[in-house]
């Protein structure tokens, strides 16, 4: 059975906090970079994480992958044959698949942008400059003076203020 301090304990990764009736509060820290405490240099978790693990082995596949690329691509049938590799695709698919890939990509970017452009509004529609959401400024009058002046509601800059701030006050 445990004794009564453990009822009233508290405990957190970075201290642990004892509220028993009999003792006063006491706080205990404990440091998790004190290496003499657990008698090791690292934590309770041990090795690399997982995300580590598959990067590397993304990375050497990528490596080992684009090495057997260049090699079925660039060497000499005769010489494939006479190192003992026999069965291989065509070399039309070298120059074939990255330029499939390619042109794939260019048309969806392509297709992207035209459906970006088919849901926009044109610049001549009024609704670039309101919407469902705009808010007219309302008029504000504050009921004191001095420093501590409450915030104006908000609301949209009309199109007339800034046309007029940006062009009519050049010097």
């Amino acid at each position: 059975m445990q004794g009564t301090e453990d009822l009233y304990s508290v405990s957190s990764p970075r201290r642990v906090l004892s509220f028993s009736k009999r003792r006063k509060a006491t706080v205990s820290f404990l440091d998790p970079d004190d290496k003499a405490a657990s008698g090791f240099g690292v934590s309770g978790d041990h090795g690399p994480k997982s995300s580590e693990v598959y990067g590397f082995v993304g990375s050497i596949t990528t490596v080992v992958a684009t090495v057997i690329f260049f090699v079925w691509a660039y060497v000499p049938e005769n010489w494939l044959q006479a190192i003992g590799i026999f069965y291989y695709p065509n070399k039309y698919w070298a120059l074939a698949v990255p330029t499939y890939a390619m042109v794939t990509i260019l048309l969806a970017l392509l297709f992207y942008v035209g459906l970006n452009f088919m849901s926009t509004s044109p610049p001549t529609s009024l609704n670039t400059i309101f919407d469902e959401f705009s808010r007219e400024p309302s008029t504000f009058i504050p009921l004191r003076e001095g420093d501590e002046q409450p915030i104006e509601p908000i609301s949209d800059i009309g199109i007339n203020k800034i046309n007029d701030l940006m062009f009519n006050n050049v010097k």
